[in-house]
């Protein structure tokens, strides 16, 4: 790579709005509730299964998620999700999501009891109604609370899908934990059923609300969500519902090949599909900055393209600028993001000073890079 042409007149320093300090406290909030509520539920789980059965039911299910948080990783690489976010994601589904979820799905389970219903009437309104309605709704209000709270790190359906999955990652493993732990006597197929054949499952019901929530985020309207949010989750509600019922039929083999892989595959290549199209925002809004003279058109191309960005860093790093070119490449698509949130109208009033900002940072990241070099 050679040093661009010359660098445009700098912009005039412009304040940028200091981060929500009610945001972070309620944030912080939520990984206290989460953190407590994951203890509690390994607490009850330990009192079960005792607690050699439950470190061994831990170990296992932490198989599943190091799949799953890979998968997040890979969906999440245009731009990642702030950590704490993320945190605060995963310890919603796995502390606060698992034991409201517990405490609904077994209060249901007493009133069942006293009821005129078979054992198996009971079963099956319990997982295919109760469960299905109670888990998504509490998983949901996390990925909602996300939402609201942190608006301008929710871009599209991508990050949605991110958030959502990041909250399904959390609940299913502490599921799993209590699946395995209640199981001994069967670890080994309940282990190949949830862990092997359906590790993303969780992930999958739950995406469709993020899904909703993102497309949500893209509209000019804040009030968006009030009528995307019932839908996704209730789209949902209807998948998780569909995989428990399948799990119930004498037919479970057919079903999971017949509704459970498609319904994997349909997600993926939606993914697939929406990272193109954050590929081509990020060619497109910085290609506006290209044709101004901020940018040279090769690295529009670079930051725009995963290969693209492993040669640069590659390049960069002969030279000992591979953090700094790691550092332009995360600026420019900030940078490519918030020029997509002004273009869309999706932002106040201090935009133009947050993009001034963003470029003024830019052209010092690339300025890291090339200096002292010919």
């Amino acid at each position: 790579m050679s040093q661009p042409p010359g660098t445009p007149v700098m912009h005039r320093w412009a304040p940028v709005p200091p981060r929500n300090r009610t945001t972070w406290v309620l944030e912080m909030i939520g990984i206290a509730l989460g953190s407590v509520g994951a203890l509690a539920m390994l607490t009850l789980i330990a009192q079960m299964a005792g607690v050699a059965g439950t470190v061994t039911a831990g170990i296992l299910a932490f198989l599943p998620l190091v799949v799953v948080l890979l998968g997040i990783r890979w969906i999440d690489k245009w731009e990642p999700e702030p950590r704490l976010t993320l945190v605060a994601a995963f310890l919603w589904g796995a502390g606060v999501s698992t034991f409201i979820s517990l405490a609904f799905n077994s209060a249901f389970a007493a009133l069942a009891a006293q009821t005129s219903l078979s054992p198996f009437g009971q079963l099956v309104l319990a997982t295919t109604v109760v469960a299905p309605i109670v888990e998504e709704t509490v998983k949901g209000l996390g990925v909602l609370g996300i939402f609201l709270l942190r608006r301008r790190f929710f871009d599209g359906p991508v990050d949605g899908i991110v958030y959502a999955a990041t909250v399904a990652a959390g609940f299913a493993f502490v599921e799993n934990v209590l699946y395995f732990a209640q199981a001994p006597e069967a670890l080994a197929a309940v282990f190949i059923g949830r862990a092997v054949m359906s590790p993303f499952a969780h992930a999958v019901f739950t995406a469709m609300t993020g899904i909703a929530l993102g497309i949500a985020s893209r509209q000019q309207t804040h009030l968006a969500w009030l009528w995307l949010f019932p839908l996704g989750l209730a789209c949902a509600t209807l998948l998780h519902a569909l995989w428990n019922f399948s799990t119930l039929s004498v037919s479970y083999i057919f079903l999971y090949f017949a509704l459970q892989v498609p319904m994997f595959l349909g997600l993926v290549g939606l993914v697939s599909w929406l990272r193109s199209r954050e590929s081509a925002v990020i060619r497109r809004r910085l290609g506006e900055y290209a044709a101004a003279g901020w940018l040279a058109p090769h690295e529009v191309a670079m930051v725009a393209s995963f290969s693209e960005r492993r040669r640069a860093r590659a390049w960069a790093s002969q030279y000992g600028r591979g953090p700094q070119m790691t550092r332009f490449q995360r600026l420019a698509t900030d940078l490519a993001y918030a020029r997509e949130r002004a273009a869309s109208g999706r932002v106040g009033p201090t935009s133009a000073a947050e993009q001034a900002h963003a470029l003024e940072l830019l052209t010092r990241a690339r300025q890291a890079i090339y200096a002292g070099l010919t």
